[in-house]
C-alpha cells in the first residue's frame, strides 16, 4: 500500500449533538443521527451517487493505493478470540463484543484499506433483541436460565463486520466426458425362474469446449472472531443496497478491522469461483452424466472491496460456558450456539420409556385378551 500519509478517521465516528453538545448515533432505519440525551436529530442526507467504486486488486498487492483509500483507526485486539474492534478515544476497558472478555483498550493505530462500502443497520437493538429471545425460545432443551439471562441480559451490542468483495472476469477450457445413459434386457433367475429386466449402463464419449464467467461480488468474511458458520448462515445480505462509506453511518455503534488479508480472501474467493466454474463446466457437457478431466481457467480484471455489514451480536456467560448470538441487522436473521439443557434431556428421555412403557402395558393386555 501506499507510503503516503494514510487518512485518519479515527475521531470522525463522533458527532455531537448541535442542542446539546452529547454524541448523536445513527438510528437504525431512518437515515438520520439522533441524540438519546436530549431528542435532537439531524438527517444525514443521503443522495444516491455513481456505484461504489472497486478498487485493483494487483495495484494493492504492490501496495501502490492511492493515500486516499487507506485510514488508521484505534484499534484493540481481544486476547481471547483475537478479535480487532475499534474503540472511541474515550473508552479505556470495554468487553469484547465477540466473546465478553474484559479489554483494556491501547492507543495503538491500525493501518489498513478503508472500506468502501457500509450496508446501515436496518433494525434497532430491541427488534434485534426481540428476534434472538423468539429464536431461543424455539429451541428444544435450551436451558431455561439462559433464556431469562437473555431476556433480562445487556443489551446487544452493534457491530460492523468487515468482508472484502470480488469481481473477476474469467473463462475456462475444459477437457472431459459426456455419459449418456441407455437400457439393456438381460434375463436373470429369480425363484427359479427365467426373468427379463432393463438394467441402466452409461455411454461416454469425450467432450471439449470453453465457459465464462463474470463474477460480481463474490462476498468473502475478513473477520476471524465470528465462527464463519453463523456469519454463512446469516445470508443473503441485499448488497444492492450498499451506501458509499460514511463516517455518520458508524456513529454510535462499533466497527471491527479485518483480520483476513486481502490476499487470502481472495484464494477463498476463487475457491468459490472454482465451484461455480465446475457446475458450469458440467452443464455445458450436458448428456446425462459428466466426468471432468481437467478445467483450465484464466483470470482478468480482479478488482476488489472492502465493506462493512450490520450485525447484532450478544456474548453472554451462563454457568462458566460463553453462548454468542448474531442477528443480521437488516433482515432480523438469527445464528448462534445451540445450548442444551441437561435436565431437559432426561426429563425428555424418561417421559419417551414412560409412554413407551404404558403403550407396551396395554398392548400386552389387549393380546392377553384376545387368547
Amino acid at each position: 500500500m501506499s507510503e503516503t500519509a494514510p487518512v485518519d478517521v479515527a475521531a470522525s465516528h463522533r458527532f455531537p449533538c448541535q442542542s446539546c453538545g452529547a454524541d448523536y448515533r445513527f438510528d437504525p432505519g431512518h437515515d438520520r443521527l439522533i441524540c438519546d440525551h436530549c431528542g435532537n436529530t439531524e438527517e444525514i442526507g443521503l443522495t444516491r451517487g455513481p456505484a461504489i467504486r472497486e478498487l485493483d486488486f494487483e495495484a494493492a498487492l504492490r501496495s501502490v493505493l492511492p493515500a486516499q483509500d487507506i485510514e488508521e483507526t484505534r484499534v484493540s485486539q481481544c486476547p481471547n478470540c483475537a478479535a480487532q474492534v475499534e474503540f472511541d478515544s474515550n473508552t479505556h476497558a470495554a468487553e469484547c463484543p465477540f466473546c465478553a472478555t474484559p479489554v483494556v483498550t491501547d492507543t495503538g493505530l491500525h493501518r489498513h484499506i478503508k472500506p468502501r462500502g457500509v450496508l446501515p443497520f436496518a433494525l434497532d437493538e430491541p427488534t434485534a433483541r426481540s428476534a434472538m429471545k423468539d429464536w431461543l425460545g424455539s429451541l428444544w432443551f435450551a436451558p431455561n436460565g439462559l433464556q431469562d439471562y437473555a431476556r433480562k441480559g445487556r443489551a446487544m451490542s452493534g457491530i460492523y463486520v468487515p468482508y472484502w468483495t470480488f469481481d473477476a472476469d474469467t473463462a475456462s477450457r475444459y477437457s472431459g466426458e459426456r455419459g449418456t445413459v441407455y437400457y439393456e434386457t438381460i434375463t436373470v433367475v429369480r425363484d427359479g425362474k427365467r426373468v427379463r429386466k432393463q438394467v441402466a449402463k452409461i455411454r461416454w464419449s469425450p467432450a471439449r469446449g470453453r465457459v465464462a464467467r463474470f463474477f460480481d461480488d463474490v462476498l468473502v468474511l475478513a473477520s476471524k472472531s465470528p465462527p464463519k458458520r453463523f456469519t454463512d448462515a446469516l445470508e443473503p445480505w441485499d448488497l444492492a443496497a450498499l451506501e458509499p462509506y460514511r463516517p455518520e453511518y458508524l456513529a454510535g455503534f462499533r466497527a471491527e478491522g479485518y483480520s483476513v488479508q486481502l490476499e487470502e480472501g481472495y484464494q477463498e474467493a476463487r475457491a468459490h469461483m472454482a465451484r461455480v466454474i465446475e457446475r458450469d463446466v458440467k452443464f455445458d457437457i450436458g448428456g446425462d452424466r459428466q466426468r471432468i478431466h481437467d478445467i483450465d481457467t484464466s483470470v482478468k480484471d480482479v478488482t476488489f472491496k472492502h465493506i462493512l455489514l450490520p450485525v447484532w451480536l450478544a456474548a453472554y456467560k451462563y454457568r462458566g460456558r460463553t453462548f454468542r448470538f448474531v442477528v443480521n441487522g437488516r433482515t432480523g436473521r438469527v445464528q448462534g450456539e445451540r445450548p442444551y439443557s441437561a435436565w431437559k434431556i432426561a426429563f425428555a428421555v424418561l417421559l419417551g420409556l414412560i409412554i413407551a412403557g404404558t403403550i407396551g402395558y396395554f398392548y400386552g393386555l389387549e393380546q392377553g385378551a384376545f387368547q
